[in-house]
């Protein structure tokens, strides 16, 4: 697993054997970015469930301001640790705690984001009640958007704040982008 451009293009990045993660992998990753890239320069960036980092590393790369990197696994938040250390990066905060409580804590803290990268367990719930505690708490601003991926469409259900601006099947996964609107 590589991080394709930016800055630290070429690096190779740690986690790809982890287990309960499900690394993007690298042509998914480089379409994904080339759908966003309009949205990255200076943004601040949550990777949820974010396995080894490899979306929120990806988007400092390409020049996000600060990304938030979430996941309850102690391990996954270690080589989150690794990676960026690896690549010398700075502007980054790990947080171990499930997904839910850690949205409670971003609405406590006031901390909106430009873009978050939603990538669940797949056959689980995740991403709708996911996206109903964002458009409760208003974690997204204004024009700000997020990305989606899951195995099926119907686990991602788009409240009616959002708008659908993409959705693209990659084999097995389905990738869809929501902006604020």
């Amino acid at each position: 697993m590589k991080i394709i451009s930016g800055k630290y293009k070429g690096r190779v990045l740690d986690g790809f054997e982890l287990k309960g993660t499900r690394p993007t992998m690298d042509r998914v990753k480089e379409s994904l970015f080339a759908m966003i890239q309009n949205h990255i320069f200076d943004s601040i960036v949550l990777d949820l469930f974010s396995g080894s980092g490899n979306l929120g590393i990806e988007a400092l790369s390409e020049g996000a301001k600060f990304s938030y990197f979430v996941d309850r696994n102690k391990k996954a938040c270690q080589t989150i640790k690794n990676n960026l250390e690896k690549i010398g990066e700075s502007n980054y905060k790990i947080i171990g705690m499930d997904y839910l409580k850690v949205l409670d804590y971003f609405y406590n803290e006031k901390i909106k984001f430009d873009i978050i990268f939603l990538d669940p367990p797949y056959n689980t719930d995740y991403v709708k009640k996911s996206l109903e505690k964002i458009e409760q708490y208003n974690l997204l601003k204004d024009k700000g958007i997020i990305v989606c991926e899951s195995n099926s469409l119907d686990k991602i259900t788009s409240q009616d704040c959002y708008q659908l601006k993409k959705e693209k099947k990659y084999g097995d996964k389905f990738i869809v982008l929501l902006e604020k609107i």
